[in-house]
């Protein structure tokens, strides 16, 4: 019988080939996340608290933000403390316990995504039932479905990866716990892993992907040929383009990453396309949609106004 060490931590490789560039990139990073955290959180917190923002566009954007806080929050750190330390090392159940939050953080927001882009079709193209299909019950039993799919995709993942018998070398060729790295280190069979990856992890993109197509193309013909009113296809166009923004943001590298995936393609590749959809998009989503959303610019100027106030009457 064969000998075999089994592996009680990894070490996270990450960027370590553009070492003159480690504190450059910590800190362009560093403050990334806390533009994340920031813009994020104030979405979050104006959604909460401003009575006019209590609608179901802004209760999904709400949730959104959250997400990306913790999204962001499960790869960012871990990554920012590569470019410090000489050895990353991480344990067996903590990266696990990673595996598990990536998966099911992203795949929450992606689900949540075709969840908003419905949302949309229903407030342009029957905006007479919109009260009516989109009330709260409805709205919270959606992003509660968004989180449990979520939660038993990303569980099937870290409970499969967790049993694959794992020898010899325990190097990491990425930033973060993902299952497509950790199965180059896989001794035993993979095909069960790469099956899930190629069917239930595509289709949990492509199917919020091919919703938010095709509430699309319901809303741009609506808005061509039955709307009137030019400003309110103007509105339209414009909260729609907010949408549209964050989903090809996370979208394309997600499906890029995860379509056809091998175990054998670029490690760089796949650090580049991980670091767009969890580092560089829970940026720009706040951006996005408080420079495009007049409501969301109005409640923060509202709110930093009776702040304001209550500071300087101290």
């Amino acid at each position: 019988m064969e000998n075999r060490t089994e592996v009680s931590e990894f070490i996270l490789l990450g960027f370590g080939t553009v070492l003159e560039l480690k504190k450059l990139l910590f800190a362009i990073f560093f403050m990334l996340y806390l533009a994340t955290l920031l813009g994020n959180g104030t979405i979050f917190i104006v959604v909460l608290i401003e009575q006019q923002l209590h609608r179901p566009m802004y209760f999904f954007l709400g949730n959104l933000s959250c997400l990306d806080i913790f999204h962001s929050s499960t790869t960012v750190p871990k990554m920012l403390s590569g470019f410090l330390l000489e050895l990353q090392i991480i344990s067996f159940n903590d990266c696990m316990i990673q595996l598990f939050f990536f998966y099911f953080l992203g795949s929450s927001e992606a689900i949540l995504l075709g969840v908003m882009a419905y949302d949309r079709y229903v407030a342009i193209c029957k905006p007479l039932h919109y009260t009516i299909i989109m009330r709260k019950e409805v709205c919270i039993l959606m992003a509660a479905a968004s989180l449990s799919t979520g939660f038993l995709h990303a569980l099937m993942h870290a409970v499969v990866t967790a049993y694959l018998p794992f020898c010899g070398s325990n190097h990491i060729e990425h930033f973060v716990c993902d299952t497509k790295p950790l199965l180059k280190l896989a001794c035993g069979s993979t095909q069960l892993s790469l099956m899930l990856l190629n069917i239930v992890t595509s289709c949990i993109a492509i199917g919020p992907f091919l919703i938010t197509v095709i509430s699309y193309l319901y809303i741009i013909t609506f808005l061509l040929f039955k709307m009137q009113s030019q400003s309110g296809r103007q509105k339209a166009f414009s909260t729609c383009g907010s949408h549209l923004s964050m989903v090809a943001l996370l979208y394309v590298p997600v499906l890029l990453n995860y379509m056809i995936p091998t175990v054998g393609t670029s490690s760089q590749r796949d650090m580049i396309l991980t670091l767009m959809y969890s580092a560089i998009t829970p940026v720009l989503n706040p951006l996005i949609y408080t420079l495009r959303n007049h409501e969301v610019k109005r409640a923060v100027k509202k709110i930093w106004g009776k702040k304001s106030l209550f500071v300087g009457c101290k």
